[in-house]
């Protein structure tokens, strides 16, 4: 009993201790940790986050059983470990600042063109439900708050309405830009034949070929969209964070367009001002 109340006293001590401000402290600090990994936990990065926790938990044991060489081998090695850690996670820290700047674009920057995002949706879903069935194989990429610039500056610049049968020539395994990928910027066409990077992931399935590993390692390395049409199987596929949704009917397709691409409340208006444009065609 004795110890317990010990146990007890210690505890009511430590609670009595701690102000608001160190459990806000706690708690920010665990939601970064957590988001931290569970972004990490979606590329190959994570193995090299547990290689770096195991030579962590090496260097302890080897400084508590004194072992002077390796426990000096190990100190001067991480007394680098800020330029390591940049160098290995250059991409995902890139990513990661990218994402900060769009968030921050998000409060200052432009309004999202719900109109012309609806439409390219619209066009985007018609073309490849066309494309799925004569099995023209396809790469759309969706531009969201990380700029990519610098993909479409490697294909065709375009400015131009993505209607269907547009998109369709654009793909069409004769004309001249059918390779790549076509990207779409606010609702528009901003670039044909673009060159996207490979994705690095070695868990990727083998039956997948080089346009679906574009595709991902596009949606690694932004927050982008991207649609894909197989031109083996006719598959409608799309890649969001570097993971891919396969085999999707026309009718889902774009109900996941229109979740990832257009904000809810927009959405709701979206919706409702086609429930009004129906009635009234009823009643006519």
């Amino acid at each position: 009993m004795d110890k317990l109340n010990e146990i007890l006293i210690v505890l009511q001590n430590f609670i009595s201790a701690v102000r608001l401000a160190d459990i806000v402290d706690m708690a920010i600090v665990a939601f970064l940790v957590y988001k931290l990994i569970t972004f990490f936990s979606k590329t190959n990065s994570m193995n090299v986050v547990k290689g770096i926790l195991i030579l962590l938990l090496v260097m302890v044991v080897t400084t508590m059983w004194d072992l002077p060489v390796v426990s000096y081998l190990l100190g001067n090695t991480f007394e680098m470990g800020l330029i390591i850690i940049i160098v290995l996670f250059q991409p995902e820290i890139r990513r990661i600042l990218e994402q900060v700047g769009g968030s921050i674009k998000d409060v200052f920057g432009h309004p999202v063109k719900t109109k012309s995002i609806e439409n390219a949706i619209d066009q985007v879903v018609l073309a490849c439900a066309d494309m799925s069935r004569t099995r023209t194989g396809a790469l759309l990429v969706f531009e969201r708050d990380i700029n990519l610039e610098s993909y479409i500056k490697t294909g065709t610049i375009v400015d131009a309405s993505p209607a269907a049968e547009l998109l369709k020539n654009l793909f069409y395994n004769k004309a001249p830009l059918h390779d790549g990928a076509v990207i779409i910027r606010d609702g528009r066409i901003a670039g044909a034949a673009c060159m996207l990077p490979l994705s690095g992931n070695n868990n990727i399935s083998r039956d997948l070929g080089m346009r679906h590993r574009a595709g991902i390692g596009m949606s690694e390395r932004s927050d982008a969209v991207v649609a894909i049409v197989s031109e083996e199987t006719g598959d409608i596929s799309v890649a969001i964070e570097g993971m891919l949704k396969r085999g999707l009917s026309p009718d889902t397709f774009e109900r996941l367009l229109r979740m990832e691409l257009i904000p809810q409340e927009q959405e709701k208006r979206g919706i409702l001002a086609r429930m009004r444009r129906l009635r009234k065609k009823a009643g006519e």
